[in-house]
């Protein structure tokens, strides 16, 4: 923070989060400071355990009646515990976060972990305090510490506010959707059939345009084009006054009149000087939105890299709605950090000696201020994308403070027999900005004749052009995100989330130039939802929530009223959209197949011991027709028939898993899979986690000992892994190999006396024993006998992730 000499650091307890400390002064005395950080939220809004099975509660209870509860976000972060570590026996803390409402929500997280350990405060003094800063530079930070505030509930209040209600709302459609048409199609690929108060609406923008196209007719229409020149001038094409027209006749008459013209009569000669304005300052939406249209960068990925820069220090924040720099903002002395770079020094230098033009006003959202480069760098330092998006950015900065680009604009109007017809041309006066940005410059054009009223040209060519209308192409990234902000979908931070969602969840693809194509899957929702309730997919709805939440975020409305309305309104919407299903359904039969049509037969159901089907499209799935049940699998992995061995306790054929040789595999019962039979196993646990007593199958029957590397995983043979015979850890991806090319692997009922691992007991073939004498079986620990111990290798198994 200041120029402290000596600063001691260490990594704190959660090994993410490093700790700095140095000695200083705060508030007239002498302080020992402490600096750390978070990793983005330290807690994460969610429902109460038993409100998460999908099969035991009714997705409507979500909207009031299911409690919600703050978990840690990263609970492998043990954050808050880090946080009470440090916090423990401080006097002071002064909150560090963005200045944005998620960065105010953040401050409160912080405080409710530290509160209840640090010092009591004397009297009413002042313990908690918030700086505000939109840079990590020494000025902006010396400034924030001069200037400390305190942290606004109000605003953190409205991002709880957006949090539950997207929470309640968005769970409550996506369960329902999804059980209900992935147990009737087959081929939906898609693992989550989601809904979501802001993709949504995000959605029925890609959609909207994509019906457009669609249902456009071509029409075609006809275009008088003229060619006339004069002497040894090069010769002229002319633009039709009236455009084109939609007759064929009507536009063949008018072909007629011109044909009859030998000569073109120049009717008038106008110069107006023009000017093409210098960009506003930049905000995140537009860097986003050039991003994506001239750079080819998603904005998920721009905010990534963008986010980076800031943290490194080339950039200031760079989520902003603001376009106008405040008063008292350096523009000078962010130009001079740029005076030396061999890519816009000449422009830079011309602007500080002849001094920088005013910038033109922008808006000012009372955030941040706009995004600026802070000093200056390489592409070396910065690698290819980071460079593009910095250049970008420097370029605007620098754009922003040059003169507007002016040029002269030529018109000369002829006339032609009757019809009149025009040629324009411009000249650059000065390019101003463009020179930065050369990307908008003003085009070289051949310059006009010189010429004035009452000079005659010849008419050299004369002909008729037939041409189509043509429909609109896919919306583009950029096109999205302008329609997003236009109609207040989403925020500056949470616009690439969206967009990101909705190709994630197969609903949109990315096509060549970054346009977003709707899948079949897509196009079906948004019009189911116009079918049965277009509220869900328009963005207007969404806008309204959106100026509610600000309402709170600037005290002028009560958190607990907006959330209790807001949730009124859509429980009505969510009852009435379940009992309209059909008629959505009406829409899926067309484009999807059923599920019993789907698939190949597998395994046998357990309770009408028929075959299921094994259903390959995301998400994989065993479903029994007869029955009418669709049962889960675990995904990104290979599935197949156990040796048509049953589960005990149900009598349903097990299925293998496996990710390949170089992976893991386990057996599991489709039945227990989803319906855990024993108190500790949970959804989605193989038999290498199930606790049966006696099952050859079970983790009694075939785990050998503690995993290697994490707290809570057993070590579990797999009895098809020979002759490359492996043990796997049922909760990490550790893999033991061990006896290759070994005849028979076992696992003994008894135990090393030693380390508690079971002992195993091998058959290796004659020829290749490595056991002394003639010996081929031997009974031991895989862990400590000294014959197994060269047999036995660690590895890490390749999982596929999704």
């Amino acid at each position: 923070l200041f120029s402290l000499g000596s600063c001691s650091s260490r990594k704190g307890l959660n090994g993410a989060c490093s700790v700095h400390e140095y000695t200083g002064s705060f508030m007239g005395q002498s302080v020992r400071f402490k600096m750390t950080s978070v990793c983005g939220h330290v807690m994460s809004l969610d429902f109460i355990g038993k409100y998460n099975n999908w099969d035991k509660v009714d997705p409507a209870e979500l909207f009031s009646t299911a409690p919600t509860e703050k978990k840690e976000a990263n609970p492998k972060l043990n954050m808050v515990k880090f946080l009470q570590v440090e916090g423990r026996g401080c006097d002071y803390v002064v909150l560090w976060l963005d200045c944005d409402k998620e960065g105010e929500n953040i401050c409160f997280e912080v405080l409710d972990a530290i509160q209840p350990v640090m010092n009591k405060a004397y009297g009413n003094e002042s313990t908690v305090f918030r700086a505000k800063f939109s840079s990590i530079t020494d000025t902006d930070i010396c400034n924030a510490m001069n200037h400390l505030g305190e942290p606004n509930r109000n605003e953190a209040l409205s991002v709880d506010a957006r949090q539950e209600l997207d929470l309640r709302i968005g769970c409550a459609f996506t369960r329902f959707q999804t059980k209900y048409f992935q147990g009737k199609y087959g081929n939906l690929d898609s693992a989550l059939i989601s809904f979501g108060p802001c993709q949504t609406p995000t959605l029925g923008f890609c959609v909207e345009r994509h019906d457009k196209i669609t249902s456009f007719k071509p029409e075609p229409y006809w275009v008088v084009q003229t060619k006339v020149s004069r002497g040894t001038d090069v010769s002229l094409t002319l633009d039709w006054e009236r455009v084109r027209v939609f007759d064929r006749e009507v536009a063949q008459m008018f072909l007629n009149i011109v044909k009859t013209a030998r000569e073109a009569r120049v009717e008038s000669v106008s110069k107006k000087e023009k000017v093409k304005q210098r960009p506003q300052a930049l905000n995140t939406v537009e860097m986003l939105r050039v991003a994506s249209s001239a750079l080819g960068m998603g904005p998920q990925h721009t905010m990534q890299i963008a986010e980076r820069l800031y943290t490194q220090g080339y950039i200031s924040y760079p989520r902003t709605e603001t376009t106008h720099y405040p008063e008292n903002f350096d523009l000078t002395g962010a130009l001079r950090q740029q005076a030396n770079s061999p890519f816009w020094a000449d422009s830079v230098k011309a602007l500080l000696s002849e001094g920088i033009n005013r910038p033109r006003k922008g808006t000012d959202a009372g955030d941040h201020p706009p995004i600026t480069p802070m000093r200056s760098a390489s592409e070396s330092e910065l690698g290819s994308d980071g460079w593009r998006l910095f250049d970008y950015i420097t370029r605007h900065f620098i754009a922003t403070l040059s003169c507007d680009c002016k040029y002269l604009q030529t018109t000369i109007a002829f006339s032609v027999g009757t019809e009149s017809f025009t040629c324009t041309g411009k000249t650059l006066i000065s390019a101003g900005f463009t020179e930065v940005m050369p990307w908008l410059s003003i085009p070289d054009e051949e310059s006009l004749p010189v010429c004035e009223r009452g000079d005659l040209f010849t008419v050299d060519e004369v002909k008729l052009l037939e041409k189509h209308t043509s429909p609109p192409d896919y919306l583009t990234e950029a096109e999205l995100i302008t329609l997003m902000e236009k109609h207040g979908i989403g925020t500056d931070a949470s616009i690439p989330v969206h967009i990101n969602n909705i190709c994630q969840r197969n609903y949109v693809t990315v096509e060549s130039g970054r346009r977003l194509k709707p899948t079949n899957l897509g196009i079906v929702l948004v019009h189911g939802y116009y079918k049965t309730d277009a509220e869900l997919v328009l963005p207007t709805i969404r806008s309204a929530v959106e100026k509610q939440l600000n309402l709170i975020a600037q005290g002028k409305a009560h958190f607990k009223q907006v959330l209790q309305y807001t949730l009124d309104i859509f429980k009505r919407k969510f009852h009435y959209f379940v009992d309209s299903i059909a008629s959505m359904d009406e829409l899926m039969e067309v484009s999807f197949s059923p599920i019993a049509a789907t698939g190949k037969p597998l395994s046998r159901c357990g309770k009408c011991h028929r075959f299921m089907k094994y259903i390959q499209a995301k998400p994989s799935r065993l479903h029994c027709s007869h029955c009418d049940e669709t049962y889960s699998l675990p995904q990104n992995g290979a599935i197949k028939l156990y040796k048509e061995l049953r589960c005990p306790l149900d009598e349903f054929e097990l299925v293998l898993w496996s990710t390949g040789s170089r992976g893991k595999s386990y057996p599991l019962c489709p039945y227990c899979y989803s319906n855990p039979p024993f108190r500790d196993m949970k959804k989605g646990m193989g038999c290498s986690e199930c606790t049966h007593p006696t099952c050859q199958h079970s983790l009694n029957s075939l785990g050998i000992g503690q995993c290697v590397e994490c707290e809570n995983g057993v070590l579990v043979f797999d009895p098809t892994s020979g002759p490359k015979w492996r043990m796997a850890c049922n909760k990490c991806n550790v893999v033991v190999h061990f006896f290759e090319n070994a005849h028979k692997v076992r696992v003994s009922s008894e135990s090393c006396e030693a380390c508690e691992a079971s002992l195993v007991i091998v058959d290796f073939n004659k020829a290749r024993s490595p056991l002394p004498g003639d010996e081929t079986q031997h009974t031991g620990c895989a862990f400590c006998e000294p014959v197994f111990q060269d047999l036995v290798e660690l590895k890490h198994a390749t999982m596929r992730h999704p």
